[in-house]
């Protein structure tokens, strides 16, 4: 069985299908800041040293055991020479462009 073929297995439960749906908007930060430094060609060492956040730091915001603040968002997105752009959207748009419910 593949990932995908678990989890669309696993979005059938409603009680699993809640909480993916919850985690979400953290998941969706986590892989956009992922997204944005290799997108650069930056490690984390190097995006650390652009932006005097530790390193440490970073991998804890990368793996999801540590929330970002707005502010430390802005830094990264500085560091990367990038714009942090957050957006309230329509939840129809939203499931529109994910595929989900």
């Amino acid at each position: 069985m593949t990932l995908q073929e678990y989890k669309k297995e696993k979005m059938k439960e409603p009680g699993f299908a809640k909480a993916y749906e919850e985690v979400q908007p953290e998941l969706n930060v986590i892989r956009a800041m992922i997204d944005a430094r290799t997108s650069q060609n930056l490690t984390q060492k190097q995006l650390a040293e652009k932006t005097g956040i530790a390193q440490t730091e970073i991998s804890r915001l990368e793996n999801g055991t540590r929330n970002p603040s707005i502010k430390l968002l802005q830094r990264l997105a500085e560091g990367m020479g990038m714009v942090l752009d957050v957006r309230f959207i329509p939840r129809e748009t939203a499931q529109g462009a994910t595929g989900s419910k």
